[in-house]
């Protein structure tokens, strides 16, 4: 489900692509609120259409959330966004 640069997600403006694995593909964004730099991780179908796989993504995220360290990425937030991907991105 590949976002295109321009594409907003919600503050979120997509940039570019910079990574894409197993669990999904990572866009480098600007939060327009905020101007800053972010990156962002959208699932597959496969993974955001599984509750036991969805839970296991929040536990790692609030693991993560909790470390304080300059060579670890901070979670701000996660969102579920799968409805508004579907409709942005059809897979037909």
């Amino acid at each position: 489900m590949a976002l295109t640069a321009g594409r907003r997600l919600g503050p979120h403006e997509i940039a570019a692509q910079i990574g894409l694995g197993g669990m999904g593909e990572v866009y480098r964004a600007t939060d327009t609120n905020l101007k800053r730099q972010v990156a962002i991780k959208v699932l597959p179908a496969s993974v955001a259409g599984d509750v036991d796989r969805l839970t296991r993504f929040q536990r790692e995220a609030e693991v993560l959330a909790a470390l304080n360290h300059p060579n670890i990425a901070q979670i701000h937030v996660v969102l579920n966004w799968f409805e508004e991907l579907k409709r942005l991105v059809p897979t037909s």
